[in-house]
């Protein structure tokens, strides 16, 4: 498994300080000072790009409203195929929520 590639003790401190934010707004503050604006909206964006390829949505039409690239696109769809199935577990999460 790839993620194994990750783990060590630097990464499970950054996990384990999201973890403990406790708020939209402490996630606000904390990736404001940890990740550039740029940084967090691409994380956001493959976000996106991921729920809109689960509801079917066209590469083209995703483009438009993302301004993702057909790489990202790619990538994420790979993921949704092939990966640890996170994007499917977060993204259902989230959907139950609302």
């Amino acid at each position: 498994m790839q993620i194994d590639k990750l783990r060590g003790k630097t990464l499970d401190q950054l996990f384990d300080a999201i973890l403990s934010l406790k708020d939209r707004e402490e996630c606000y503050r904390f990736f404001d000072d940890l990740a550039t604006i740029n940084e967090i909206q691409s994380l956001a964006q493959r976000l996106e790009v991921a729920r809109m390829l689960r509801e079917g949505y066209t590469y083209h039409k995703i483009e438009d409203e993302t301004g993702a690239s057909t790489a990202t696109i790619s990538r994420v769809k790979r993921c949704l195929n092939y990966g640890n199935d996170a994007y499917e577990l977060t993204l259902n999460r989230v959907h139950e929520k609302l």
